[in-house]
């Protein structure tokens, strides 16, 4: 599990401004519902992320997350991944989400993914970038390798050993498509530090903008605003999210 029940999102740096959020539900093309929360700034917004939880699915610190960005003048949709499973029905903090996981699919994942694509351009021509956590900065690589006209890649301690697609993100790396920053903890001991350059090189191959940064000491799941002894860790990843959204999202 990478984030639980008491878990919050660090603030992010500068002014914030009122925002609002939102339940929704989404219908895919293949008629499957999910729930998604949208949370939206007042006023125009300059970009928009889309969110993939960590692998407990839509959960609080996921909502909050949304706020965050919303509230730094970025609109977010965040989306849950057991609509097929698990309906759209509200969870308590003793939902078993492993059976689900066991369930997930990249294929049907994918058709969630556009829906709520779909959902983000129905409106705004605003630019959009894909933010994940834990299994979620996977399926973050893993979408980078299909057409999806994103604007960027942002994944926080992406799993490497999962299989989504056709392999591990590792063995598909060489086929991400959009500008990526990968953002780990030196101490996760899920992601081994050879994982991570190892991935590196793989972008390499794909020939697109990246970065991964790795910061020392800080554990898998570092940026939460509790663990108190990584703020610093947190705050600068807040910083280098917000600058590559405002490089990636800004006119040519």
């Amino acid at each position: 599990m990478c984030y639980d029940s008491n878990a919050r999102p660090p603030d992010p740096p500068g002014e914030r401004r009122a925002a609002a959020g939102r339940n929704l539900v989404l219908r895919c093309a293949d008629e499957n519902v999910y729930s998604a929360y949208l949370a939206e700034p007042t006023g125009a917004f300059t970009a928009q992320v889309l969110i993939y939880p960590d692998i407990r699915g839509l959960h609080q610190f996921y909502k909050d997350l949304a706020l965050r960005f919303a509230e730094v003048g970025i609109r977010a949709l965040a989306i849950d991944y057991f609509g097929r499973s698990a309906g759209v029905s509200e969870r308590g903090d003793d939902f078993d989400f492993q059976p689900h996981v066991a369930q997930m699919d990249f294929t049907p994942f994918m058709l969630d993914v556009d829906a709520a694509l779909n959902f983000l351009r129905s409106d705004s021509d605003a630019k959009i970038f894909i933010v994940g956590f834990c299994i979620g900065g996977t399926l973050a690589l893993s979408s980078g390798t299909q057409d999806l006209d994103v604007a960027g890649l942002i994944p926080f301690y992406s799993g490497i050993k999962r299989k989504f697609g056709e392999g591990t993100i590792l063995e598909t790396a060489h086929s991400v498509k959009y500008p990526v920053l990968g953002l780990y903890g030196g101490a996760d001991q899920g992601i081994p530090l050879e994982a991570i350059q190892t991935l590196d090189t793989e972008l390499d191959k794909a020939g697109v903008e990246h970065k991964l940064v790795v910061y020392e000491n800080a554990p898998h799941s570092f940026f939460d605003r509790k663990q108190t002894e990584f703020a610093q860790a947190s705050a600068n990843a807040w910083e280098r999210v917000l600058n590559f959204i405002h490089t990636h999202s800004a006119p040519a």
